[in-house]
């Protein structure tokens, strides 16, 4: 009976490592495109125009 629930322990461990690998890969990935959003956002951020005011009108104008 002990090889038996010993085996029956590695099969068990071996079920939960693959599981937390899975999961490990998973949030990695979900992370890395969560940082390359964030790189996509940031360069778009620097192609917007800043406003700037007239000295004619006093209006704000992108420029």
């Amino acid at each position: 009976m002990p090889p038996l629930i010993a085996f029956a322990g590695v099969l068990g461990g071996l079920a939960v490592v693959r599981w937390a690998y899975k999961t490990a890969v998973r949030i990695n990935q979900e992370l890395e495109e969560a940082r390359l959003s964030r790189v996509a956002e940031a360069s778009r951020a620097s192609e917007i125009k800043t406003l700037r005011r007239d000295p004619v009108t006093g209006a704000y104008r992108p420029g």
